[in-house]
């Protein structure tokens, strides 16, 4: 049985197949259309999924929709009576979108894949709709290694529920409460990411990794002004100080007066009152997770817990929660965003809509995220040749030897091999690799090839069955959503330095045996590499240790700033020679930045991708 889960129309557009209960397939349209978080139709991802397996919607059993937009619209409209006549330029701006798309979602979609299966839409299989945290949970708890688990899914909002939490046994999803949108962690995070100057549904991650530069100093005014936080995590937002019910914005003038100016506009200088803001709002969101985490704990009486949402993708809370709560073990989707609920649409469709047995798998049902498209030799040799590209073919040992040693020598290396990765994070598939043990690999990657703030933490590649050597972890985290501290015999005692330094300027001080991943906290963002899912990324690994002793490479995404990941070797060279990397390695073929031909473009392609 084949089952297609779309996600679309709102952002991170997706598209996943399930055969017969096994994710086979899943891709974001942001990959193919170069758009960050894309949110149309996604077409092209549907038609790489469907190529790639082989199939045609003719071969579809059913295609799931991951949320009910009629139920949505319901919230839309009882929201702007609610705050009536506040919000009514944004009524009139929202309602032609509606009335001319959203409203008539599903013959839409019926339009759209029966353009891409050439037929009529009588011809399609049923067209199916999941609520958007039945998604989410599907998402997290089926591919998981348990057969009964909690569920805490944590977002902006879907329909109505902004938090929701689900028991989860066998092949069966039962919901137990939820927490309604306007009062919502995820939209609170959103506010303070846009009061900080950064872009909502984008920038939230860049909040989080600038919370160790500061200090908590706002914990106390959120907590008195702007969150009625209980005892079990159950929580309520002042809206007084919010706008996004009714406006354009995240926040009013009132938030402004409270925070004691106006927000920091985009690509201005960060200060060290943004750095506080940022740990204020950090700390706040780490203590409500924890609280809600051992709420979940003590009503469901189960020891695992699946997290799905946004919020889940706050690896920092997800860390704290690990160490700190009672749970004895967390999966967590990887892609735990909307585009993760294509997944989780289609699960739920074979799983409670068809009531199909669930085998739980010990390995790893998500396959490592490893779910995208991959190119055959052919494939790479044809897109490099209308680049005149100059290149090597090596077989993987003697590549993986001299890669080794081109990364030892601090170069930065472009690495393209396998499917594409699915979710937010580069995971060894489409990935920019480096020396964690060199001081300056951080700001040269930041600011030489990623083209971006230099505060932005970088995450370790580690061989699993070496995490613990490394860092106070003693378990998998293969989806680089776990943060973790550096072990104490692997610091560097920076106390002289850093008292004479604030803020951003503590960069300059290592902390670790591992400068580049080593966070000022003495935290790190934690992938764990495994044989069975990146046989190749692995060898890479143990390679780089056998020649450096070291078993740990600086990972991040293959991009640049505002850039989706790249999908194809064409997109892949043409961000190498845009960047300084040194080498670039696509499956086989080695590629060395000094022998191409002269790249001739201005850097006018910057304009290209939105900033993030």
């Amino acid at each position: 049985m084949n089952i297609l889960g779309i996600s679309a129309y709102y952002h991170d557009s997706a598209a996943a197949l399930i055969r017969d209960g096994r994710i086979e397939y899943a891709a974001q349209e942001e990959r193919y259309t170069r758009k960050k978080h894309d949110p149309r139709f996604p077409v092209h991802a549907i038609q790489s999924c469907l190529n790639d397996t082989g199939l045609s919607i003719a071969d579809l059993d059913e295609i799931v929709f991951y949320d009910k937009p009629l139920i949505k619209f319901e919230r839309l409209l009882e929201t702007y009576v609610a705050y009536a006549p506040r919000g009514f330029q944004s009524f009139l701006a929202a309602m032609p979108v509606w009335l001319k798309e959203k409203l008539f979602l599903k013959s839409l979609l019926r339009k759209e894949l029966a353009h891409i299966g050439g037929m009529k839409t009588a011809e399609l299989p049923p067209l199916l709709f999941a609520e958007h945290h039945q998604s989410h949970a599907a998402s997290a708890f089926f591919p998981s290694p348990y057969r009964r688990a909690a569920i805490l899914c944590m977002d902006g909002v879907g329909e109505w529920a902004t938090t929701s939490v689900w028991l989860g046994e066998d092949n069966t999803l039962e919901a137990q409460w939820e927490i309604d949108f306007p009062h919502s962690l995820g939209l609170l995070y959103s506010a303070f990411t846009y009061y900080t100057g950064f872009k909502v549904n984008s920038g939230e991650y860049k909040l989080m990794g600038l919370a160790p530069y500061g200090e908590p100093k706002y914990a106390k005014l959120i907590h008195d002004n702007l969150l009625d936080l209980k005892e079990d995590g159950s929580f309520r937002l002042n809206m007084d100080y919010f706008n996004y019910t009714t406006g354009l914005t995240m926040t009013n003038d009132r938030f402004d007066q409270l925070l004691g100016g106006p927000p920091r506009k985009p690509e201005s200088a960060i200060t060290q009152r943004e750095m506080d803001i940022a740990a204020s709002i950090q700390e706040v969101t780490e203590e409500v997770v924890l609280r809600l985490g051992t709420t979940v704990h003590s009503e469901l009486k189960t020891d695992q817990l699946c997290l799905a949402g946004g919020v889940a993708l706050n690896c920092v809370a997800n860390g704290r929660l690990l160490r700190e709560g009672p749970y004895r073990d967390i999966w967590i989707q990887p892609a735990a965003g909307d585009a993760g609920g294509a997944i989780g649409a289609a699960l739920a469709g074979w799983f409670q809509f068809n009531d199909q047995p669930r085998h739980v798998d010990d390995g790893d049902a998500m396959r490592g995220a490893y779910l995208g498209p991959r190119y055959s030799n052919e494939q790479i040799r044809r897109q490099l040749d209308q680049f005149h590209a100059k290149y090597v073919e090596i077989p993987d040992e003697p590549l993986f030897g001299r890669l080794a040693a081109v990364l030892a020598d601090e170069q930065v290396v472009g690495w393209f091999q396998g499917p594409m990765e699915f979710g937010p994070r580069a995971l060894g598939g489409r990935s920019i690799i480096g020396d964690p043990r060199s001081p300056k690999m951080q700001s040269v990657m930041n600011l030489k090839i990623k083209y971006r703030e230099s505060f932005r933490p970088f995450a370790p590649a580690i061989l699993a069955e070496r995490v613990a050597d490394y860092f106070e972890l003693d378990r998998p985290s293969p989806y680089m959503l776990l943060v973790a501290p550096v072990r104490q015999e692997l610091r560097l005692d920076a106390s002289e330095q850093t008292r004479q330094l604030f803020g951003i300027e503590e960069l300059k001080v290592p902390r670790s045996e591992l400068p580049a991943i080593t966070h000022v906290d003495y935290s790190a963002r934690i992938q764990t590499v495994h044989k069975h899912t990146n046989p190749r990324f692995y060898a890479l690994l143990r390679a780089f240790d056998q020649f450096t002793g070291c078993p740990v490479l600086v990972n991040t995404s293959f991009n640049v700033r505002g850039e989706p990941i790249v999908c194809t070797p064409e997109d892949a060279y043409r961000c190498f020679m845009r960047t300084d990397m040194d080498y670039l390695v696509i499956e086989n073929f080695l590629l060395a930045k000094n022998d191409q031909p002269a790249w001739g473009e201005d850097d006018s392609w910057k304009q290209e991708f939105e900033l993030d």
